[in-house]
């Protein structure tokens, strides 16, 4: 991606999760160079939200076939450097782990990272599908559609997200010869 293309899509994200192209370029910045050092230590989350955090978003990007896991795009990094830079994002990210780790609380007696599988995917079930929640489940259902949100951001902007998309531009193109013949045809042009 060059970045022209980076700037683009930065100023996509920006405008669907509300936060300034100047804030998730520095957010960027900031997780490539957490690649090349060693423990992260987090500016904006207690140790417990780190926690949730780094299983939230591999729940949400999993490591498959393909590609590596959330975390493995420094994911977390990512949104603690937004969450210490953009204080209404930290706002809702703090307010919303608390509304899980009360959820977590009540139903299992346990912190959230502390869960079975099972009983994490219950908590998501309840707030993933906004039509399918119960009234008593929207505040949840917020928080998680955003963090979901920028969950996506922040690996598909991550070299491990690149990669995982396929992406094949920038690459040289000794001779351009055009669009090919099927493919004009296929879109009725000549």
């Amino acid at each position: 991606m060059d970045r022209r293309q980076a700037i683009t899509a930065l100023a996509a994200m920006s405008a669907t999760l509300g936060i300034p192209v100047s804030i998730l370029e520095a957010a960027t910045r900031s997780t490539q160079s957490a690649l090349r050092s060693t423990p992260f230590d987090p500016r904006f989350f207690s140790a417990n939200e780190w926690a949730d955090v780094t299983v939230l978003v591999d729940l949400i990007i999993p490591k498959d076939e393909r590609s590596g896991a959330a975390t493995d795009a420094t994911v977390p990094e990512y949104m603690d450097f937004i969450c210490a830079e953009y204080d209404s994002t930290g706002d809702w990210m703090r307010s919303g782990l608390m509304w899980v780790e009360g959820n977590a609380s009540g139903r299992f007696q346990k912190r959230f990272s502390d869960l079975a599988a099972d009983q994490q995917t219950q908590i998501l079930n309840d707030i993933a599908w906004p039509a399918r929640a119960k009234p008593e489940h929207q505040d949840g259902v917020k928080f998680f559609n955003r963090f979901r949100d920028l969950t996506a951001s922040g690996f598909w902007s991550s070299q491990v997200g690149v990669q995982d998309l396929q992406y094949q531009g920038n690459t040289f193109v000794r001779e351009w010869v055009g669009c090919p013949p099927e493919q004009r045809a296929k879109i009725g042009a000549n």
